[in-house]
């Protein structure tokens, strides 16, 4: 074990010493500061909670509805968006895509941020897509979404942040963002069934996909995990997987929520990639959940950290088909402390201070945020030739890369990282709920799982 993580060390300074003496106009940003820009624009975003309290423990007879002064129908939060859109034309636009399967209609919305630019080619930009609302019942994953196009439009601005050399990083960046990937389940949950996480037709769309598709545990839930009658045979999955083939994406974020916790593939496994890019999307999450959350949030494999194998889910079809080189799963929020009946309370917050709270270390981010005047931004194409056959290159070993390729995946690397700032509010508090998940998962509590007659799937 200790030699397997020499070996990473080893790769990873290889990286960094080959692309620090790059000569392409690349990003020259340390793996320290890169962690503290993910920091530094946490702030005042929805909540992302590792390892913290949620003490306030309720009755197994309360219901908790939603807070209309928090969230946003999904009518209103569709209207908002549209208006951002129509005063931010020359950087978003917006487009419904719509599909059905035997007399069932569904509908979701893209938007897609890319400041044109004379001098920059959108075939050099890289490509990112983001999915949030894929289970009804996480409003505050659409709310997340709302945050990030404000953020991306600079109507919400980041404290401590330097503008220009914010811009300069948005400027090498095509983001597509579906702020409700189920819209159709969310209206079921708006109208009541606060548990609902699946489609309009009672469908887990993030069971939907081709990957391990069908394949069912022992203690497979058919109302939770319901994968369809075949892979992508619901609209909403057909639509996804038709903008990820096409928009071929180097970067793929799924955002969920019910508990805390960074993962890469795989869903349907005990394992996680291997090769640069498996070994890259750890180090990202490992590197901000030790620098910021005191390594209290889970990292790693889906399939490896919650205690029970996903099959047919996006992420490992992103990963395995699409090849996508950085594919994750975010689970922003989640209130273990929540009685099995409170569904929105167990998957949203609740109270305006954990809905949008910042760091409680705002004050000495605002200091460090000097340090980025001594570095420089995004600037300079990428190699095109990486643009056109990534897919077959990601798995090949660090050895097989030559320098330039090393490079590129390097900028990657970088851009994934700054990828992660956009989204989430750091609150550091106890560790009473990460113990709480590690004992809620490990294999040997299976059966409180089975007693309950109903089992919660997170992602």
């Amino acid at each position: 074990m200790r030699e397997r993580e020499r070996e990473r060390e080893r790769e990873l300074l290889l990286l960094r010493s080959t692309f620090a003496s790059s000569s392409m106009g690349a990003l020259l940003l340390p793996l320290p500061l890169l962690s503290f820009l993910l920091f530094v624009a946490f702030v005042r975003s929805p909540s992302f909670v590792c390892g913290a309290d949620s003490s306030s423990s309720d009755d197994d007879t309360s219901i908790t509805p939603i807070p209309r002064d928090l969230y946003r129908s999904s009518d209103v939060l569709l209207h908002e968006i549209k208006a951002l859109v129509a005063r931010h034309s020359d950087s978003l636009n917006m487009e419904s895509v719509r599909a059905g399967s035997k007399g069932y209609l569904a509908e979701v919305v893209v938007v897609t941020y890319n400041r044109v630019k004379k001098h920059i080619s959108d075939k050099v930009k890289f490509r990112i897509l983001m999915s949030f609302g894929q289970h009804g019942r996480e409003l505050i994953t659409s709310e997340v979404a709302f945050r990030l196009l404000s953020v991306l439009t600079e109507e919400h601005i980041i404290p401590g942040t330097e503008p220009t050399t914010f811009q300069n990083m948005l400027d090498n960046l095509v983001i597509k963002v579906v702020p409700m990937e189920n819209l159709n389940g969310r209206k079921l949950v708006e109208a009541g069934d606060l548990c609902e996480r699946r489609n309009g037709r009672g469908v887990d769309l993030n069971r939907n996909w081709s990957v391990d598709w069908g394949k069912k545990e022992k203690d497979y839930d058919p109302y939770e995990e319901n994968p369809g009658t075949a892979p992508f045979s619901e609209p909403e999955a057909e639509i996804m997987r038709k903008l990820s083939l096409s928009f071929d994406p180097h970067i793929w974020v799924n955002v969920h929520s019910g508990m805390e916790a960074l993962f890469m593939p795989y869903d349907h496994k005990n394992t996680t990639p291997s090769g640069v890019a498996g070994r890259l999307m750890r180090s990202i999450l490992e590197d901000l959940n030790h620098r910021h959350f005191q390594d209290k949030c889970l990292v790693g494999s889906g399939g490896g950290s919650v205690g029970y194998f996903a099959h047919g889910t996006t992420t490992d079809y992103m990963h395995d088909v699409a090849k996508v080189p950085m594919s994750f799963t975010f689970e922003i929020y989640g209130n273990l402390s929540a009685s099995s009946k409170d569904c929105f309370r167990m998957f949203n917050p609740v109270d305006k201070i954990t809905f949008d709270e910042g760091p409680d270390k705002l004050n000495d981010a605002r200091l460090r945020v000097s340090t980025l005047s001594d570095e420089r931004a995004l600037n300079g194409a990428i190699d095109p030739r990486f643009m056109e056959d990534n897919r077959g290159r990601m798995r090949m070993e660090v050895l097989e890369l030559g320098m330039r390729e090393l490079r590129t995946y390097f900028r990657l690397f970088m851009l994934s990282t700054i990828l992660l700032m956009f989204m989430f509010c750091s609150r550091i508090s106890k560790t009473k709920n990460r113990q709480q998940l590690t004992s809620l998962f490990t294999p040997q509590k299976q059966d409180h799982r089975k007693q309950e007659q109903f089992r919660y799937d997170y992602f």
